[in-house]
């Protein structure tokens, strides 16, 4: 999970100014967890403690209201009754991470990722986005190789992964829908040669910087066998006492 916090932090800066290149530095004074950070704890808190994915959203942003969050959610997390309201936006895949991580089956992490997508994101093109993000990861972690998960990801959600980043990134700009920004995120990982030119390789898009980083990032931690220790470390500098014991509690576990 820490490599999709990582991804967040260091994309956060370049959201509202893109950049199309690689060559920027990793850690800056704007470069701040955002809404891909606090949600992805709040998926960690109810896989620690059983509690409903609804109430984690609502209460971790109630405690974080200024993140950065979607105007949609924000209703959504300010409303008496919330309902699912069909949205197929980027956030049902940057939060579902710990997922991939936290289950050692298949099916369960399908079944999961289902579940904490739908609360918001209950149209089939946000489901996919977070099954397509939470199979990649788990996949990396066990060991499969960046043929085996694009392939798998190719045939079972539909993505079209052969564009390489040369192409995409000339044309390429904002956006948030999983349709049009999950791929992008996966394929910076799959042209990657390490955790950090996975995390340049999202940002130098150009588009949904942090949220970018953060999917590639989550997926690039766990096939490069974790995030180098500088970059962790100036990655759990920059959460405070509430997320960080969130995130060493999901550790321990």
């Amino acid at each position: 999970m820490l490599g999709a916090i990582a991804g967040d932090v260091i994309g956060s800066p370049y959201e509202h100014a893109p950049i199309k290149s690689k060559d920027f530095d990793l850690f800056n004074r704007y470069s701040v967890f955002t809404d891909d950070t606090v949600l992805s704890l709040a998926v960690a808190q109810s896989l620690l403690d059983t509690s409903p994915y609804q109430e984690n959203f609502r209460g971790f942003f109630l405690h974080y209201p200024n993140a950065g969050y979607g105007g949609r959610f924000r209703r959504w997390a300010r409303s008496p009754l919330p309902k699912p309201y069909g949205s197929f936006g980027n956030g049902s895949a940057m939060r579902v991470s710990p997922i991939a991580w936290f289950y050692d089956d298949l099916d369960k992490v399908m079944e999961e990722a289902l579940h904490s997508a739908e609360v918001t994101h209950n149209h089939p093109e946000g489901v996919k986005g977070a099954q397509a993000v939470a199979i990649a990861i788990f996949m990396a972690r066990h060991g499969s190789s960046k043929p085996r998960i694009k392939s798998v990801l190719e045939d079972r959600f539909g993505y079209d992964l052969s564009y390489s980043l040369d192409q995409i990134r000339p044309e390429y700009q904002f956006e948030v829908s999983c349709q049009n920004s999950v791929p992008q995120g996966i394929i910076s990982f799959l042209e990657s040669t390490d955790f950090e030119d996975a995390v340049r390789n999202a940002v130098s898009l150009g588009g949904d910087s942090d949220t970018l980083a953060c999917i590639a990032g989550g997926i690039a931690e766990a096939y490069y066998g974790g995030v180098p220790d500088g970059i962790a470390e100036q990655t759990l500098s920059r959460l405070d006492d509430r997320l960080k014991s969130v995130y060493l509690a999901f550790q321990r576990r």
